[in-house]
């Protein structure tokens, strides 16, 4: 995988060995990341990856002008992995990273809210709705804030009344949320 565009384009993003990760194919990533640039800005953002895996998403966002990155992911090996490719990039100072599941994190956090929230948990996460709706009512997006969820054709959010844009790539289906969308 390698960040499309933005101060860190071209930088290479391997993946952990771990193999509990399914990355964001650069096609998937292209496509998402197009949609939102159409209608927005990265520029001096606050961005929160959550299952963030080997960091593609939050290192993308940060390429373009992010101001930071908050990383969310339960498996030690990955956060290590994105620290050691923050260093690597010399972005260090614009990432945190936090080991611990994404619902004891949207339980417990209390790191205020965000201009662009990516999710990317496993096709099978069982809380799926639970956590879109979380986000999306408790604070977690600043009012002009994007919630970017990738799912597969078994979770459909079209008629959710937040939800602004659906469109599978391959097997990914990416929903885009924006809470001011309902209203």
């Amino acid at each position: 995988m390698r960040i499309i565009t933005g101060k860190l384009k071209g930088r290479t993003i391997p993946v952990p060995k771990s193999g509990l990760l399914r990355p964001t194919s650069d096609r998937a990533k292209e496509g998402i990341f197009s949609i939102i640039a159409a209608r927005t800005y990265f520029d001096n953002t606050r961005v929160l990856d959550l299952f963030a895996g080997s960091g593609n998403l939050g290192f993308e966002a940060i390429s373009r002008g992010a101001e930071n990155c908050l990383f969310v992911d339960r498996e030690h090996q990955h956060i290590r992995h994105i620290e050691k490719l923050a260093k690597q990039f010399q972005v260090e100072t614009q990432i945190q990273t936090i080991a611990m599941d994404v619902e004891t994190f949207l339980e417990r956090s209390t790191h205020g809210s965000y201009d662009f929230i990516f999710a990317d948990p496993p096709y099978d996460y069982h809380r799926m709705e639970e956590m879109t709706e979380s986000i999306l009512n408790n604070d977690w997006l600043n009012k002009d804030g994007w919630y970017i969820l990738e799912h597969d054709k078994r979770h459909d959010f079209s008629g959710h009344s937040a939800c602004i844009h659906c469109k599978s790539y391959g097997r990914t289906t990416a929903s885009i949320f924006r809470p001011d969308a309902s209203g």
